[in-house]
């Protein structure tokens, strides 16, 4: 599950964050605890929940004292919201660039993009 390229909390911060996105949490769902993910993974529980710390100061998730962790009302628009606003700066220009640099005329690109939506 975790790789060496960020560190873990990073990863299990974007981990949780992707299953919001992708639907697979949901808004007021319960997320695992910081103790049962340390257990499930077969990592310390502070490396979790720093993680989780670091999701609850992003708004993404609040926390019902007593019971646990919980997805925000709003996560998943926050979420969305933040990966379009950078969408074009991390995935569209680099990818102009290189096929600038390669010979491939942008029209090439957005025939092939268009493909996309026919298929």
């Amino acid at each position: 599950m975790f790789d060496d390229r960020s560190p873990i909390y990073l990863q299990i911060a974007e981990q949780i964050k992707n299953d919001i996105v992708s639907g697979a949490l949901t808004s007021d769902e319960q997320v695992m605890s910081t103790n049962q993910y340390a257990a499930f993974y077969r990592i310390n529980p502070a490396t979790a929940a720093k993680g989780f710390a670091q999701l609850v100061d992003d708004g993404i998730l609040y926390k019902k004292r007593g019971i646990g962790m919980f997805v925000a009302p709003n996560a998943g628009d926050l979420l969305r919201t933040a990966r379009r606003d950078s969408f074009f700066a991390d995935v569209v220009d680099p990818m102009v660039r290189e096929a600038k640099a390669i010979g491939i005329p942008l029209t090439d690109i957005l025939d092939h993009i268009r493909s996309y939506g026919e298929a």
